[in-house]
């Protein structure tokens, strides 16, 4: 299909509508909060929580090494638990930004002050935080607590880990069961001179999603074990992400590339993103446009533009302009390309509409992206320039702006034709 035609079929969606309910999702969440603070209260016996069932951790990075670590553990609907921890289910069942915020205030983080250094420390809390990491399905526990917890929710607007909901101390946490350990985990933890990164490639190669392995390098199950340590989940969700990348680039270094140049669209949560492959050694770049108004541009007059880029021979410093974004961004491109056993010039644009009122996390990034590949023929080009020409339109800024923000754009040159349609 050709670019123009494909570019035509796609329409702004209800966007008025769905920009009203954004302003009154601000308010249901604050109302949702009341009703998890009962649910709270007529769960507690005394200063326990029983009954429950944890489907994940959570370990924070404040005062790192000594980290605040936790059982996220749902305060009602524990036969949902499952449910609500971070995963592509989210996507499928076209979750709303106010269900990831209800399904995270949902669970309870009760969390104790653990130092990193864990090894092969698998007694108390820290040896149960670390079995429920491990596990495969959702396992019951029973949390002690001190204190009344806190009903709030912790909204990272660098927007990596998906929201926290309410905290609390712990002050024990005891299994109600044998966990259930996938095989591939018991293996890679039971080797002692693993590195980390290989276990993590292993665990991935096995059929572990991202969102599995995760859990697995946060509670510090994967390494040499002497040097074994629990990861604050936001750095883990990153460090999963470029380490399966890495992996994957080295699947298609020496592969042919596209024979065409090809875009597709996917929009999710507000967000829209254009992915385009074009014939070439393998480059990547993600340019994020965030609209004023929007969570990551909340006052901002104009359009924030920020992107980051890597070579061929890859990048060796983080990311910083758009962050776990852009890891999750290149995990969905490269899993694309090692299936078609290709490689390719990859840019994705990513514009951030007012509607994304809410910092859902990166899993929404990742999703869109791979989901992005699901939704139908793409769109054809005769080269990357010409992509970039005909989509100048259904983005809010123009060539000039992205030229001077963006690696592969630059290198693009502007016919008149261009500007005309600016």
């Amino acid at each position: 299909m050709k670019l123009d035609e494909y570019v035509g079929g796609l329409g702004d969606d209800e966007a008025a509508r769905r920009r009203q309910l954004a302003e009154e999702k601000s308010y249901e969440i604050t109302e949702y909060l009341e009703d998890v603070e009962r649910s709270i209260d007529e769960s507690l016996q005394g200063d326990a929580l029983f009954g429950s069932t944890a489907p994940g951790i959570f370990v924070g990075r404040s005062s790192y090494p000594d980290v605040s670590a936790g059982v996220l553990a749902p305060v009602s609907d524990p036969d949902r638990a499952a449910e609500f921890e971070t995963g592509p289910h989210w996507y499928k069942r076209g979750y709303t930004i106010d269900d990831v915020f209800q399904s995270r205030t949902n669970l309870l983080n009760s969390a104790k002050r653990t130092n990193v250094h864990v090894a092969d420390e698998w007694d108390g809390f820290t040896g149960v935080q670390r079995e429920i990491a491990i596990a495969d399905r959702p396992v019951d526990v029973e949390l002690g607590l001190d204190g009344q917890p806190e009903i709030e929710m912790d909204l990272s607007v660098r927007d990596i880990s998906t929201p926290t909901g309410p905290r609390a101390t712990a002050e024990y946490a005891d299994l109600g069961e044998n966990p259930h350990v996938p095989k591939p985990v018991e293996y890679a933890l039971s080797d002692d001179d693993w590195k980390a990164e290989g276990a993590m490639t292993y665990l991935y190669n096995r059929g572990l999603d991202v969102y599995q392995i995760e859990n697995v390098l946060a509670a510090g199950a994967l390494g040499e074990t002497e040097s074994r340590k629990l990861v604050p989940t936001r750095w883990s969700i990153t460090a999963v992400d470029d380490t399966i990348c890495e992996f994957l680039r080295g699947q298609i270094h020496n592969r042919p590339s596209v024979d065409r140049t090809a875009v597709w669209y996917n929009e999710y949560l507000g967000n829209r993103f254009w992915v385009i492959l074009a014939p070439g050694d393998f480059e990547f770049e993600l340019v994020e446009l965030k609209a004023p108004g929007s969570v990551w541009n909340p006052a901002g007059r104009g359009y924030n533009v920020t992107s980051d880029y890597e070579g061929f021979e890859g990048r060796t410093s983080y990311a910083s302009e758009t962050a776990g974004a852009y890891y999750a961004a290149k995990l969905g491109a490269l899993e694309e390309l090692a299936d078609r056993g290709r490689q390719a010039k990859v840019l994705i644009v990513r514009h951030v509409t007012p509607d994304y009122w809410g910092p859902a996390g990166v899993w929404q990034v990742r999703e869109t992206v791979r989901n992005a590949f699901e939704e139908g023929e793409p769109g054809e080009a005769e080269t990357l320039h010409d992509a970039v020409g005909e989509l100048l339109d259904q983005w809010p800024v123009d060539l000039n702006t992205l030229r001077r923000n963006s690696e592969l754009v630059a290198g693009v040159q502007a016919s008149l034709a261009d500007f005309d349609r600016r």
